[in-house]
């Protein structure tokens, strides 16, 4: 009798490639490749049952990679569009209005709000913490609850108020942005993790065999730039052909796709074919699903020589689509038409789409900075959300727009009434959602008179993602794959699912 426990991924990948070599060669001696195949099928669906969790658990243990699971419930959203604001965006300046502030310039803030609370190596060494009201004025835009108060700076933004649902009450463990930034694309403060577009690629499939199911474009702000490291939109422990692909501005959107000179598509397609033969056997040797996820790529690659050239020409979009992006639109890399290429993988059937718009960590001389980024993203931003409903895609489509932490409401360094800086601040800051299941026109959670504690509704990273799986349809403590010896999610051990942010 086999005493191993059966739950052992070790012993299991054991097991599969043991019984596999054995049917596989005994099915050659006897001419019976068709059943070896088979038998290796039922042979996958036997080891998965044996392995806690979901299906996934399979491609651990040497399997050809699982189709996608598919959702467990019927979502609201099919895809995800993904605003990062790399470097933390002021909520003081933007989002959460405190005009209160104003009475109270250049006072220190006082102990009983600070609290204790960990700071940066920046200020920790400051003698005072003295107040910076925001300098921009605030105008309330209409929503479905009392009307949505947005600065000055995005006046674009303020038109599509009715479909924003704007969470005050973040918060977040790290205080720094690069362990802050991986945790809020993977959930985890540490590298190595799956991305969530990782994650949603690996759950819901590609629903368009010629483009990449996770899509990655940056854009280059104005000031302080924070390292953008490819890990954040990797794909971990998950098999490679989830990872994000980087579409880069420019001729070449993405590196090595075009055939050199002198090789015919032809040509390419005699040469992948044959590396394909290769590979499968390298497969049926090894049984290594990174080998399948090779063949994929490739596979993929080649369509993508036609389908990213058609994605990238923006000639069949109307004068009027152009216009409502803005200027900067025809700039390739530009906030603008990264936007409209956004939605152009949206209803092309790409399911994760993440743009990261850098330059938000403005220590010092905030005023002239944040005017700069906020005029880059504030026209782009209400027009994505516009074109997407006029096209019938936004019920079906969720929009996050989102930094790594928030800022603090007393100043980093010199302090005068027409400028300032702030430090990070983990303990509370605004981000917002729109479309794919988010109700809208709301506003959700409180903080205190100086944007620096959650009195109300706190949210935390984890539960975000756990609500936004939600409307993705997937339970998220159902949403896993074994690693490391144990099931892995995205929200870890943590997370629930907000019902007030849900439409």
């Amino acid at each position: 009798m086999d005493t191993h426990d059966p739950n052992d991924p070790l012993r299991a990948h054991d097991l599969l490639m043991t019984r596999r070599r054995f049917f596989g060669k005994a099915a050659k001696s006897l001419g019976a490749g068709f059943g070896a195949l088979a038998m290796q099928s039922l042979l996958g669906r036997e080891l998965n049952a044996m392995m806690p969790g979901n299906s996934a658990a399979g491609a651990l243990a040497g399997a050809r990679p699982e189709p996608a699971l598919g959702p467990h419930f019927k979502p609201k959203a099919k895809r995800v569009i993904y605003l990062h604001m790399e470097g933390a965006p002021s909520q003081l300046d933007l989002y959460d209005y405190k005009p209160g502030l104003r009475a109270r310039f250049n006072q220190d803030l006082p102990e009983s709000i600070r609290d204790g609370q960990r700071l940066t190596g920046m200020t920790s060494g400051q003698e005072r913490f003295p107040i910076a009201p925001s300098i921009f004025q605030f105008s309330r835009y209409r929503n479905n609850q009392d009307g949505l108060w947005l600065s000055e700076l995005l006046p674009h933004t303020g038109s599509v108020a009715k479909e924003l649902c704007m969470i005050k009450s973040m918060h977040t463990e790290a205080i720094n942005h690069e362990p802050a930034i991986t945790f809020f694309q993977t959930g985890n403060q540490q590298p190595g993790r799956p991305s969530f577009g990782s994650w949603m690629s690996y759950g819901l499939g590609s629903a368009n065999a010629n483009l990449p199911t996770f899509v990655v474009m940056i854009t280059q702000g104005i000031g302080n730039m924070q390292a953008l490291s490819a890990r954040f939109w990797g794909s971990g422990f998950l098999p490679s052909e989830h990872q994000g692909c980087k579409l880069r501005s420019g001729e070449d959107p993405v590196l090595y796709l075009r055939n050199p000179e002198g090789v015919s598509r032809e040509d390419r397609r005699r040469m992948l074919d044959l590396v394909g033969e290769l590979n499968e056997r390298e497969y049926q040797r090894s049984f290594d699903p990174e080998v399948q996820a090779r063949i994929s790529q490739y596979e993929m690659a080649y369509s993508m020589q036609m389908s990213v050239p058609e994605l990238t020409d923006f000639s069949d979009e109307s004068e009027e689509t152009l216009a409502m992006y803005g200027p900067e639109v025809n700039t390739p890399g530009s906030f603008a038409a990264n936007c409209l290429m956004a939605r152009r993988l949206a209803e092309r059937g790409v399911r994760f789409i993440q743009l990261y718009m850098r330059g938000w960590d403005q220590h010092g001389n905030l005023p002239r900075e944040l005017r700069a980024q906020a005029k880059a993203v504030d026209q782009p931003q209400a027009a994505l959300l516009k074109d997407l409903k006029r096209r019938g895609l936004l019920d079906e489509t969720l929009v996050l727009s989102a930094g790594e932490f928030g800022r603090t409401a007393y100043s980093q360094g010199a302090l005068s009434t027409e400028n300032y800086g702030r430090d990070h601040h983990p303990r509370c800051f605004s981000v917002w959602a729109a479309g794919g299941g988010m109700k809208p026109g709301i506003s959700y959670g409180e903080t205190d008179d100086f944007s620096y504690n959650i009195v109300k509704d706190p949210v935390d990273v984890h539960d975000l993602h756990a609500t936004m799986l939600h409307c993705l349809g997937f339970d998220h403590e159902r949403l896993g794959y074994r690693a490391q010896g144990r099931d892995m999610r995205l929200t870890d051990v943590a997370g629930h699912v907000i019902p007030g942010l849900l439409a």
